[in-house]
């Protein structure tokens, strides 16, 4: 037989029972669907980790005061997230003296405090950072311009304020050299920010900062002796492994025998950390979804077993008027692979509209992937394959004689 005939008749056969063959493909529905939606999710996830550490700015490596890898101290304790802050700020300007291929360095404070200015107040971050800082975040100056190395030696009382800030205290208004007020301190504002919005990942106005001398914070502002962060640019991609290297190896040196303190991660390293999780949340919850696809096999598996059944007589008189197994074996394994199919094709709509309604109901960012549906259409068809192979095989085995007698 053609296989458009054998096509057809395997089309008729299903048509003749629609309900139960939508029944059937229900689990290949329902399984595809949820992979879809699963994996778009962390897709969505993935993307926004991405686009949080590109925002931080290109080729920058981060110092942590804190030991992720060290073991137990004395008394068992262990210094971690959350220690004591261990940084200096001579730990930073040893960095930028010693370390080859550093192109920017900047100590980083951030501490929440209440701001005024006109009369109006605003609670908001407050970092102390170097005149690098705008250059390692890739973050351009709107107006005005960055308060400079002379300004950090001499503990200025300047400020860059972001947009949201400017907004706020001087709406309407050119907020260039007037005066905001930090813990009571005056502080000359020299510059604003380019607008940088929500962050990705956390969601926080990243507009919604200013930025001070981090020399003016530890001694006017927070009166502390430790950084929360040392931020690095590196001169070029390839270069940051040999740059986080030394940086090891030279606060390793300036802690003389003491246990590392430190922890110094490059952007791929903190990407890989924060995406991690997802990762692994999405393969489990992926992995769970999938369970279904089996489940939906075994369910093309048993109805195909049944449509051999009740057409046994069918099968019979086919094969009496000269029809060969192997076209017996295609009709049902047709058949098989278009329930499959259409599960998949189905189950593919249904996960792009559960990930769009998931992100309009919640917010979360979603991205469907054109590999993650072929691979979904293209294992629903290989399920109707493996499970409607039996089927096919057992009706294509019948002895005709027998199928002929059999009511």
């Amino acid at each position: 037989m053609r296989f458009t005939t054998i096509l057809l008749v395997a089309l008729r056969a299903l048509r003749r029972n629609t309900m139960r063959s939508i029944l059937t493909a229900l689990g290949i529905i329902i399984g595809v669907g949820a992979v879809i939606t699963m994996v778009s999710i962390g897709n969505g996830a993935k993307a926004q980790v991405e686009a949080s550490v590109a925002s931080l700015g290109t080729n920058v490596i981060t110092v942590y005061p804190f030991n992720m890898n060290a073991g137990a101290g004395a008394g068992g304790m262990r210094a971690g997230m959350g220690g004591a802050p261990t940084l200096t700020p001579e730990d930073a300007d040893a960095i930028a003296a010693e370390v080859a291929d550093v192109d920017g360095v900047s100590p980083y404070i951030q501490e929440r405090a209440q701001v005024l200015a006109g009369g109006l107040n605003w609670q908001t971050q407050v970092f102390g950072v170097s005149s690098d800082y705008p250059y390692i975040r890739s973050w351009p100056i709107a107006q005005g311009g960055m308060f400079g190395e002379q300004e950090v030696k001499t503990l200025g009382k300047v400020a860059v304020i972001g947009r949201t800030i400017a907004e706020q205290l001087f709406p309407n208004e050119d907020p260039l050299e007037k005066t905001v007020r930090i813990r009571n301190l005056p502080f000359r504002i020299v510059g604003v920010l380019a607008p940088k919005g929500f962050n990705p990942t956390s969601g926080q106005d990243q507009d919604d900062v200013i930025l001070i001398p981090y020399t003016s914070h530890m001694k006017r502002v927070s009166r502390r002796q430790n950084i929360n962060q040392i931020l690095i640019q590196g001169s070029a991609p390839e270069k940051l492994d040999k740059i986080k290297a030394d940086i090891e190896d030279l606060l390793t040196q300036r802690r003389r025998g003491r246990e590392p303190d430190f922890t110094v991660r490059t952007q791929e390293e903190i990407a890989a950390l924060r995406t991690e999780a997802n990762r692994t949340m999405t393969l489990l919850l992926a992995a769970i979804a999938g369970v279904s696809l089996i489940v939906g096999g075994i369910g093309i598996m048993n109805i195909m077993l049944v449509s051999v059944t009740e057409r046994t007589r069918e099968i019979g008189i086919r094969l009496a008027i000269g029809a060969h197994g192997r076209d017996v074996l295609t009709q049902f394994l047709i058949e098989a692979i278009l329930l499959s199919s259409l599960g998949g094709v189905l189950g593919v709509l249904l996960g792009i509209g559960a990930s769009e309604f998931i992100s309009w109901r919640n917010g979360w960012p979603v991205l469907v992937s054109t590999t993650s549906v072929i691979v979904a259409v293209s294992f629903s068809a290989a399920v109707g394959v493996f499970f409607g192979f039996y089927p096919a095989r057992k009706a294509a085995q019948l002895d005709p004689i027998e199928a002929l007698r059999y009511e």
